[in-house]
């Protein structure tokens, strides 16, 4: 068993595509749109076959980044430089460092960036 997709509300759709489509090198799929419900998606399909819907509707609620629920997407990167690298890319683009890099209590080498609307990224190797 694998999880096929992971779905994440944002407020700018077009945004989050073009995000995750430069900076994770993701494929868009076609726009899903249904007039009825006001309901948007694209599909982000990433290397090895996780996929990412990234989904909107304009009348849903702003909510705090801690909560039950999501905490982060997290991306394995290969090496130490990469996640590195993958970070001075993000600043650039004006995401927030919360983290890292660093190699945690459990050993893992990672980073914590937030994506261009708060959403928490894990940085691994």
């Amino acid at each position: 068993m694998k999880i096929e997709h992971l779905g994440l509300f944002v407020a700018d759709l077009e945004a989050a595509k073009d995000f995750y489509t430069k900076y994770f090198d993701g494929q868009a799929g076609p726009k899903y749109h249904n007039p009825r419900t006001g309901f948007s998606s694209y599909f982000i399909n990433l290397a090895e076959g996780a996929r990412l819907e990234l989904c909107h509707k304009a009348d849903l609620p702003q909510v705090a980044t801690e909560r039950l629920g999501l905490a982060h997407l997290a991306f394995s990167l290969g090496s130490k430089e990469a996640v590195d690298a993958k970070v001075k890319e993000l600043r650039a683009a004006g995401c927030d460092l919360l983290s890292g890099p660093r190699i945690t209590v459990d050993g893992y080498y990672e980073a914590v960036v937030t994506d261009l609307e708060g959403n928490l990224l894990e940085l691994t190797i």
